[in-house]
């Protein structure tokens, strides 16, 4: 089974951009957030849970739509205590708009203090792992430079100037049978005009449609932009 979660940032603007990507990673069970003021969906998909979630913006930190982002996650604790238990199959994600480690934006000094990286966010997301739930596409890479989001001024996708704020959490029942997790850069540049998130996706106990991702050759033109002198 593949499960994708993607914020299209408008399916209505990107309709054309999802049905290119639908047929490209050919997910089984998708969440594309087309309606902005559903923060939360859950359905059982062939015997796992699957919960959609988009998580409020938060904007300025301080603001007291930062302090709803906050309450959100709060109740979102509380619903998984009373509802859910981790030693069942479940996926839980979406935009969480959260980069949980500095590892996950593009310069920690730089997003230092801002929204998305803050201690208390960051420890609502802990908290959510502290329960039972583990960062898929962790599991399969370690490594820094992988995003999800990108702002779309200033060039800062073709620089990965971007932050991982998508994902993908499996309980400690299905962690086992996460074989394979990937964010699909490829989408997020061509036209029509993409979305400024790319699609994550999880396969479940066996590997889904292959497609390249994009990572190794955008690396390499990265990698050689930097070293050009001047």
């Amino acid at each position: 089974m593949r499960i994708a979660t993607w914020n299209v940032n408008s399916l209505k603007a990107r309709f054309d951009k999802v049905a290119w990507w639908l047929e490209r990673g050919r997910p089984d069970v998708g969440d594309d957030e087309p309606f902005a003021e559903a923060r939360m969906l859950s359905a059982v998909c062939g015997g796992i849970r699957v919960v959609c979630l988009y998580a409020p913006n938060g904007r300025i930190v301080g603001s007291s739509f930062y302090q709803a982002k906050l309450q959100w996650f709060e109740r979102l604790e509380r619903w998984l205590a009373e509802a859910a238990d981790p030693g069942e199959p479940i996926v839980l994600g979406g935009d969480l708009n959260v980069a949980p480690q500095d590892i996950d934006v593009w310069d920690a000094r730089a997003c230092h203090g801002g929204t998305h990286v803050s201690p208390p966010e960051r420890e609502a997301f802990a908290r959510l792992c502290r329960w039972g739930l583990v960062d898929a596409y962790r599991l399969h890479h370690p490594e820094p430079g992988r995003y999800t989001w990108w702002d779309y001024r200033a060039g800062n996708f073709h620089k990965n100037f971007g932050m991982r704020i998508d994902h993908l959490l499996v309980s400690r029942a299905l962690r086992p049978r996460a074989v394979w997790a990937e964010i699909d850069r490829e989408a997020r540049k061509g036209k029509p005009l993409p979305s400024d998130h790319a699609p994550l996706v999880v396969d479940i106990d066996g590997p889904g449609c292959p497609f390249d991702a994009g990572w190794a050759s955008a690396e390499e033109r990265i990698a050689a932009r930097r070293a050009r002198p001047g």
